[in-house]
Formats: C-alpha cells, sequence, structure tokens
C-alpha cells in the first residue's frame, strides 16, 4: 500500500529520521500539521511531550505508550495524546499513519 502521488508531492517534514527510514508529507494551516507517515524502517521514538495529537493507522500497526498505558494500534484505529502528555511509540517497517498535530509549527518543512 502507498499512499497516492497527490500526498506525496507535499512537502516533507523535518524530523529526527533520514527520508530512507521515514518519509513524511505536511498539510499545514493555521490550526496545525496534519502529516502523513509511511515508516520505511523500524523506529523507536523515546518518551517525550507536546501539543494535542490525534492519528490513525492506515497500514501495519503502532504500539503507543501513552501517559504510562501501553496499547497497539492496527488499520482503522484512531488515538489521541493529550496535550502535554508523556507518550513514545515502537513502529515497524511497512507501517502508515496519519497525524495532526495542534501545533501548525510542530515540524518545519524541508
Amino acid at each position: 500500500m502507498e499512499f497516492p502521488e497527490i500526498i506525496t508531492r507535499l512537502p516533507e517534514a523535518t524530523i529526527p529520521f533520514p527520508s530512507s527510514v521515514v518519509k513524511t508529507s505536511v498539510l499545514q494551516s493555521e490550526n496545525g500539521q496534519l502529516i502523513f507517515f509511511d515508516v520505511i524502517q523500524a523506529v523507536d521514538l523515546p518518551p517525550h511531550s507536546h501539543k494535542a495529537q490525534w492519528g490513525t493507522v492506515i497500514h501495519g500497526q503502532i504500539e503507543l505508550t501513552i501517559g504510562g498505558e501501553t496499547r497497539t494500534y492496527g488499520p482503522g484505529s484512531p488515538y489521541f495524546i493529550p496535550s502535554g502528555v508523556v507518550h513514545s511509540a515502537r513502529i515497524p517497517a511497512g507501517t502508515k499513519i496519519i497525524e495532526f498535530f495542534e501545533e501548525k509549527d510542530r515540524y518545519k518543512l524541508k
């Protein structure tokens, strides 16, 4: 499963992983950022926090620990991380996720 070209031609986000590990496509507005994540190689995100985040798995799965509670989300499963709550993630290769960040400048554009 691949994101279509209408998505992949969007600007990329500057994230702490090279595009050979995670590809991104960003829609940005004054109200936040919507990011399409295509995880090429497995990633582990260490515990961190920021403003609110909502996401859903399109393909694959994500193991999220939100406020000390760990759950695995599969295709069609939405999740919400409230503002300021510490969270971490394990994401296997091949996973595709759409996430909305409350911060309009969560990530800089490339």
